[in-house]
């Protein structure tokens, strides 16, 4: 049987250092990944990218950072204790237990998203599901809360949660931040972050994870403005791609707002979220949509919700990857009922809850997208191409021969490069493996050194993408470099060799 893409990309992930399970020397659990060198590098990437474009959208959104452990009135107030659960349903033979929502979708590839116990248990019934590990019947579909407790104290006789989502530490923080920023909206608070899970059977690999990091911006409004952009210009022509009642639509920002009711401020980020996608990670078009929740679907202080999906070959079609929700008033509403503490504000002599827009970004479910989407092989290699902005390294140095002074001079070239660019330096194996190494784990751009680098202080500069190559002086190196990493073809930087 051939490998599938899922294996490769393991393969590769975990014998060079992107991701491995947690506590392998143990047995692991599923759910829990360890970043190795290469993967912290990319994710880190992943998050500046995210991090300097969405908190460049206004000069009024900011970054914060809180604790992963919160009080559990603060999920009393949220309605986490109360709704935040996923269908059950257990194994009678072999005791396995499964999410029943997605056992029902693997075996019979519909989608029943926000269905209640009974109605899972009917469609279970018709379509004759037994457990898939032992054939054995399955009891009835209860639900389960995901959130893990702590107990906190010398006692222990303080319950605190593990936040299941980042998104309440910027609600709690509103009132602070609100009132040190001058007391303007739109305010956006962004925490990029761990949260937690206690996934029924995670699956999917790294897609599917208990702990994991988000990268979220909730931005506060006066609910009064949800139909009026600032910047609406730069956008009402641009087209949007909606998935909506099954069927896939282009419409421009301006068509969506008159034609599909919806909002500006909704449409303008939209559009942003999907510049983001198609501009800055240079995800394939193709490969990219937004798909419209159902009422059934959506959480129900949602009111409005797209999801954004990245067509998966790993995951055999569109997967979530991120999502943006017009949460209204619920979750300053349910925090001040909660706390007693005040959290409307006076603008202008007009006094209101702020309403809540939420840009939700799976961190570690982009880094799987990115991996299945720019993982390419020919016939003599495996390896990433991925964006040059995400690479681990831009450039890699080698020596031809591991003799003859080229080592050092090698050395003496990448303490140069290094001031400047993201570099790797290897020695160890012949210059063909030595490429394959850095190909598989997606370098640019390598530089040799070889013996007539001793004579005339050149280097030959190689091209992952087309493995051409061409030859530059030292002295020209940094900007030859700077000009290939910024897009600049490499024939247009000097003659190819042959």
């Amino acid at each position: 049987m051939p490998e599938s893409k899922t294996d490769k990309i393991m393969s590769i992930a975990t014998k060079r250092g992107f991701f491995f399970p947690s506590g392998e020397i143990y047995s692991s659990k599923s759910g829990f990944w360890t970043y190795g060198h290469l993967g912290t590098l990319i994710k880190h990437n992943f998050e500046d990218l995210w991090r300097n474009y969405f908190l460049g959208l206004s000069e009024n959104y900011y970054e914060i950072e809180d604790t992963n452990i919160l009080a559990k009135e603060v999920f009393k107030s949220s309605g986490h204790l109360e709704h935040f659960s996923d269908p059950l349903t257990e194994c009678k033979k072999c005791n396995f237990r499964f999410r029943a929502d997605e056992l029902v979708e693997d075996e019979t590839g519909l989608n029943v998203q926000g269905l209640k116990e009974n109605d899972l248990d009917k469609v279970i019934k018709e379509n004759k599901l037994k457990c898939p590990r032992c054939g054995g019947e399955l009891n009835k579909v209860k639900f389960f809360n995901m959130m893990f407790d702590l107990r906190v104290g010398a006692t222990g006789e303080d319950i605190m949660f593990l936040r299941p989502e980042s998104a309440q530490s910027s609600y709690l923080a509103f009132k602070r931040e609100f009132m040190a920023l001058r007391e303007r909206l739109p305010l956006g608070l962004a925490v990029i972050g761990k949260a937690f899970r206690n996934e029924i059977s995670p699956r999917q690999g790294f897609f599917r994870l208990r702990e994991f990091t988000q990268a979220e911006l909730q931005i506060f409004f006066d609910p009064g403005d949800l139909d009026k952009c600032e910047n609406w210009k730069e956008v009402s022509k641009y087209k949007l791609k909606l998935f909506i009642k099954n069927k896939l639509q282009e419409f421009s920002c301006e068509d969506a707002n008159k034609k599909l009711k919806l909002p500006k401020f909704y449409v303008y980020h939209l559009a942003k979220i999907q510049q983001f996608y198609l501009d800055i990670l240079k995800i394939s078009k193709e490969k990219f949509r937004f798909r419209e929740l159902e009422e059934k679907e959506r959480a129900f202080y949602n009111k409005l919700h797209f999801d954004i999906e990245l067509n998966l070959e790993t995951l055999k079609g569109f997967k979530e990857v991120a999502g943006l929700h017009y949460r209204g008033e619920h979750d300053l509403k349910g925090h001040q009922k909660g706390s007693g503490e005040k959290l409307e504000v006076n603008i202008n002599g007009k006094k209101f809850i702020p309403n809540v827009l939420e840009l939700s970004f799976g961190v570690d479910r982009n880094i799987w997208g990115l991996l299945d989407n720019f993982y390419d092989e020919d016939k003599e290699r495996q390896m990433f191409k991925l964006p040059f902005s995400l690479v681990p390294f831009e450039i890699a140095v080698f020596p031809l021969l591991d003799k003859d002074k080229l080592p050092e001079k090698a050395q003496e070239i990448y303490e140069m490069l290094k001031k400047e660019f993201k570099v790797l330096y290897d020695n160890k194996g012949s210059i063909g493996k030595m490429y394959r190494r850095v190909d598989e784990i997606g370098v640019p751009a390598m530089i040799t050194i070889d013996h007539q680098t001793l004579k005339d202080n050149s280097v030959t500069l190689r091209d992952r993408d087309s493995m051409k190559q061409i030859r530059i002086k030292i002295k020209d190196l940094n900007n030859v470099v700077k000009e290939f990493l910024n897009g600049k073809a490499l024939n247009k930087l000097g003659k190819i060799l042959k």
